[in-house]
């Protein structure tokens, strides 16, 4: 038992890694606009089939597919900040409920796009990686857990010091916690709003890529990620970038520890009780004061 569980936790460490880079561009699109991005996953979604089928098609492993989709995926965030989220922000009466309801449709429409494309069947990543094993100590690591663990971890790394280092981040941080005195600072609001939803898309690229490392996917695969990412966005804490890596490898340590003393179909009974007690007793997140 003592080793099952070791190994158990290992692995969803790894996973939890794939969680946490999922929801970093969620959680800090949250935070700067106060808008849901339902549509969020679907981008995921989105980039992790453009994967596939640029290993499929062309030969080219996601990964280095990645430095191409990259600043596509970013410019689509902008557009769809500029285009949708701000027009809609000036006639909403209720800008948090129009937004959801907006990227909501947009998810469907996106899931629909994909099923017309590429069929509703569920696809498999199979790299030239995807059989390798590393043995460490008592532990076996799968390649692809260690590659979307590597992917992760790089991703938010350079979230954070984009974040903590440059300009634009501490502008980004600024209109996050006071928006009416970053404007009166002479903070660009629309711009930094824009070129943060633009990040988000383009972190969401980079999880979906990890998450079809270690999973299968189909174009409803959105929704059933999408509810990984609010666990992960409430329990670190909105517009955290630390608190949505700190708990994107919490939930994926529950996750692990779970699967050996109950059955996996209760795992979603354990993650949202534990969500439930964690509202009661800090609702503002883990890294939040």
């Amino acid at each position: 038992m003592g080793y099952e569980l070791v190994q158990s936790l290992t692995s969803g460490l790894l996973i939890g890694s794939a969680l946490a880079v999922l929801s970093v561009g969620f959680s800090m699109a949250w935070g700067i606009t106060h808008v849901l991005n339902v549509a969020h996953c679907a981008f995921a979604v989105l980039a992790a089939y453009l994967g596939y089928w640029s290993l499929n098609r062309w030969g080219i492993d996601p990964l280095l597919a990645l430095p191409v989709m990259l600043p596509l995926f970013f410019l689509l965030g902008m557009a769809m900040h500029t285009l949708l989220i701000r027009a809609t922000a000036r006639r909403a009466h209720d800008l948090g409920l129009a937004t959801m309801v907006l990227t909501f449709g947009l998810g469907v429409v996106m899931e629909n796009g994909m099923q017309l494309a590429w069929t509703p069947d569920p696809r498999v990543l199979k790299t030239a990686y995807s059989s390798l094993t590393f043995t460490l100590g008592p532990l076996i690591v799968q390649a692809p857990h260690l590659v979307a663990f590597g992917l992760a971890g790089l991703t938010i790394g350079a979230l954070y010091l984009f974040a903590e280092r440059t300009f634009m981040g501490r502008a980004v941080r600024a209109v996050w916690q006071q928006p009416m005195g970053a404007a009166l600072s002479g903070i660009d609001l629309d711009r930094v709003t824009t070129i943060a939803y633009g990040l988000a898309v383009a972190t969401a690229a980079v999880g979906g890529v990890a998450m079809s490392l270690l999973y299968t996917f189909d174009p409803a695969s959105h929704l059933s990620w999408l509810v990984y990412v609010f666990l992960v966005v409430i329990l670190g804490g909105v517009g955290s970038i630390l608190g949505s890596a700190l708990a994107g490898l919490i939930i994926g340590l529950i996750i692990g520890a779970s699967s050996v003393f109950i059955p996996l179909a209760w795992n979603n009974l354990v993650l949202f009780g534990l969500l439930i007690v964690l509202l009661l007793l800090r609702p503002q997140g883990l890294l939040q004061r």
